[in-house]
């Protein structure tokens, strides 16, 4: 248990040194982390740590996909949904297709085998990819399609994997019956979801403590994804759909004050998970080369080179027709949705990153058939599995940032960026305004005093006249705005310089303390947001 704990701690620390660098370097921390557990590994400098599938894909998924989910926006998806299918379904059962054939014609696998292969390896991960696209400023579009990619292809791969497993086990495979399952699976995961996402928002609102309600969203996930894991789906659907309702529906159930201590726990939580998943990921190096004895290095590098390639080549002969050809043989579709340049679905091909989930697919692969012999060629297929995360995350990945650049996209999101912030702005003045009229309803009231009528006059005047000055085009004005904002934070400074000194000396209640410094807090925090904005942060 010591042992453990100690191995616990190291792996934080690990990951904090990583964080650190990658900060630094500007590079995203998944990639480091992968090569830093690599390093690690492979000379033994640790002990050797088992990534237990089951961990991954029962603990580990649900609420990684959980929180992108409600991240995402569901306007957004459902206006880009027919690019998200196009690769999350399609391409990930062509890159499938494409892999097994390679297996079987290359290295001899079996059909069966090459499906699993192929299923394990077709699923891209996104959080390398999205964390560059969004600090190299991409368009949004592009940004969207990543993301709701990556929620939406691992309910394909898995099911995928499930029949190809089970063809293995068998023996046998109806295309149709498989088809008829997978709808039926992507019906009932659809349904079960909603269900989710309706009752826990439900039972959060009567529940009404913030603390309870976080507890009741941490178990969110599990609730979606576990009961169609047991009944043969893949849970990935079921976990999308809850997150994506209640992303759509939370903002009307949902208090303030979860939303805001809600907001934070999960960006940590997720942080801590994907930081721990991506180092034990790069640890599992030692373990699957040391388990491999059939095979020379040789081998081994030259069939990971090959399936290497077919996943990254078959993207980009999906994307191209995928983007245009629709638009080719749709009039209505060109004139609704032109077509984008060239450059978009070139970037859109090469964030081919896989991850996690591939790696975790390939662990969870039976020991043993039927009849109780090894599954065939199992720990080929686990560290053909790990060459092709390595390479396409940390080869991939370290040059996307290059390969963006290049195509001219960098930067390219800032106009959409600042069409954005207009709207933001034309938005908070229409609410202020809003509320006004409100105001004017209840100054109707005789029972109103007048002078709270006044004071919240005042004080919606205050807000309107901010945001009409910070949507000026005005350098100089904007320039003041910004002056402004730092004089506000070192008035601040000077207030919670009191607090803590009466603190300190005994003149003021620890919880009195606590609640003045959250109010300085809050308003710190709110200045800060606006300059990271309008900084293009």
């Amino acid at each position: 248990m010591l042992t453990t704990v100690q191995l616990f701690v190291g792996l934080l620390v690990v990951i904090s040194v990583i964080a650190f660098i990658a900060v630094r370097l500007q590079v995203p921390a998944s990639i480091l982390l992968v090569l830093g557990g690599v390093g690690l590994g492979l000379p033994s400098a640790v002990p050797n740590v088992d990534l237990s599938p089951e961990v991954v894909l029962l603990l580990v998924l649900p609420p990684i996909i959980y929180s992108a989910s409600v991240a995402m926006s569901w306007n957004e998806f459902k206006s880009n949904l027919r690019p998200i299918s196009l690769l999350a379904i399609g391409c990930v059962v062509f890159t499938a297709t494409a892999v097994a054939a390679a297996a079987h014609y290359w290295m001899g696998f079996t059909w069966q085998l090459g499906f699993v292969l192929g299923a394990i390896v077709s699923p891209p991960d996104a959080v390398a990819p999205l964390s560059i696209a969004r600090r190299l400023h991409l368009p949004r579009r592009i940004v969207v399609i990543l993301e709701g990619e990556g929620l939406a292809n691992d309910a394909t791969a898995l099911i995928l994997y499930r029949f190809a497993v089970a063809a293995v086990l068998g023996g046998t495979f109806s295309l149709a019956h498989a088809v008829g399952e997978f709808v039926a699976i992507l019906a009932g995961e659809l349904v079960w979801g909603m269900a989710v996402g309706w009752m826990m928002l439900r039972l959060r609102r009567w529940v009404g403590d913030p603390r309870v309600e976080i507890m009741l969203s941490v178990l969110t996930p599990f609730a979606a994804y576990w009961p169609p894991e047991f009944l043969g789906g893949s849970g990935v659907l079921a976990t999308v759909t809850t997150g994506l309702y209640i992303s759509w529906n939370g903002q009307r159930l949902i208090s303030a004050t979860t939303r805001l201590q809600g907001i934070f726990f999960w960006n940590f939580l997720i942080y801590v998970i994907e930081g721990l998943v991506f180092l034990l990921t790069g640890l599992q190096a030692h373990t699957l080369v040391s388990g491999l004895k059939t095979h020379a290095l040789s081998d081994l590098a030259l069939s990971g080179a090959i399936v290497s390639a077919v996943v990254i080549v078959t993207r980009f002969i999906w994307m191209y027709p995928a983007t245009y050809l629709p638009r080719v043989l749709s009039a209505s579709l060109r004139r609704r949705d032109p077509a984008p340049p060239w450059q978009w679905p070139t970037i859109l091909a090469f964030t081919g990153v896989r991850g996690i989930v591939s790696l975790a697919a390939a662990l969870a692969i039976p020991l043993t058939v039927a009849d109780g012999a090894p599954f065939p060629e199992r720990d080929w297929i686990l560290v053909l599995a790990f060459i092709v995360v390595l390479v396409t995350l940390v080869g991939q990945g370290l040059t996307l940032p290059w390969v963006v650049r290049a195509l001219g996209l960098a930067n390219a999101g800032l106009r959409e960026r600042e069409e954005q912030r207009l709207e933001e702005f034309q938005a908070r003045g229409e609410a202020i305004e809003a509320a006004a009229q409100r105001l004017d309803a209840l100054a109707s009231d005789p029972d109103v005093p007048a002078d709270i009528i006044a004071r919240l006059r005042a004080h919606h005047r205050y807000r309107l006249e901010q945001i009409k000055m910070r949507n000026c085009d005005n350098a100089q004005q904007r320039k003041r705005i910004a002056q402004g904002d730092a004089f506000e934070l070192e008035l601040i400074a000077a207030e919670r310089e009191l607090v803590n000194g009466k603190y300190r000396h005994g003149t003021l209640k620890d919880e009195t303390r606590r609640r003045l410094e959250h109010e300085l807090d809050l308003r710190d925090a709110q200045l800060a947001s606006v300059r990271n904005e309008e900084n293009g942060g």
